[in-house]
């Protein structure tokens, strides 16, 4: 007889291949490729590529997928988030040489289309991410957790609302479903690693911390005198 946890995990990942799988596969058969031309085509799966890594990335943070241990985990998550990265470069990149002026546009916060400034925002947490991601080792650790978050919760946010404003080839439900996805599970991350409780503790301390020095003052004042 099958134990209740390996048909738990057989569950878990064959519902995180299709959720995968699947916008990407709309997006592919989408009609509207037949008047792009390539490079278009590949700044779009660039696009569509870094939302469905949007979805991987909280799993791996908060180590929900079955039978990954925790460090391979971690490493995991660095090497989608380079590939985000990536995604990202050649999304813009593919539109640059697209339409140059309509990037301009878009990166001077100036365009008309709604989508684009969200865009924009998601992109520079995206590199701000990646910048703070090599200074780890010289931030302490809650600073780091901290800024870590809020940048995943502004690249997430600014996706999201990104993809949803876009007509194009991933096709309104895949792409809901999936945004709706992607949004709960960065929610549940949010919770389960009680950021807030990281940022009441660093309140706490620098508030202590004033308090001493301020006492410390206090106590020179008074000798000079």
């Amino acid at each position: 007889m099958i134990g209740a946890r390996p048909v738990r995990s057989v569950l878990i990942w064959t519902a995180l291949a299709a959720a995968l799988t699947v916008p990407v596969a709309v997006a592919g058969a989408s009609p509207l490729l037949a008047w792009r031309d390539p490079v278009y085509i590949a700044a779009g799966f660039a696009g569509v590529v870094g939302l469905v890594l949007l979805l991987i990335q909280p799993l791996l943070a908060g180590g929900y997928l079955p039978g990954l241990r925790v460090r391979l985990g971690r490493r995991l998550h660095a090497w989608v988030g380079v590939g985000l990265l990536a995604a990202v470069v050649v999304h813009v990149a593919g539109l640059w040489l697209t339409s140059p002026p309509d990037v301009v546009d878009a990166l001077l916060f100036r365009s008309p289309t709604p989508f684009s400034a969200w865009g924009v925002v998601a992109m520079w947490a995206v590199f701000a991410t990646a910048i703070l991601a090599a200074l780890r080792a010289r931030l302490r650790l809650i600073i780091w957790r901290l800024c870590h978050i809020i940048l995943a919760v502004v690249i997430v946010l600014g996706s999201v609302v990104h993809a949803l404003l876009i007509d194009g080839t991933m096709g309104i439900v895949s792409k809901a479903m999936l945004s709706a996805l992607i949004l709960a599970t960065a929610a549940k991350v949010v919770i389960d690693l009680r950021i807030f409780s990281d940022i009441r503790r660093l309140v706490s301390r620098r508030s202590r911390r004033a308090v001493r020095t301020a006492v410390v003052d206090c106590s020179c004042s008074g000798d000079g005198a």
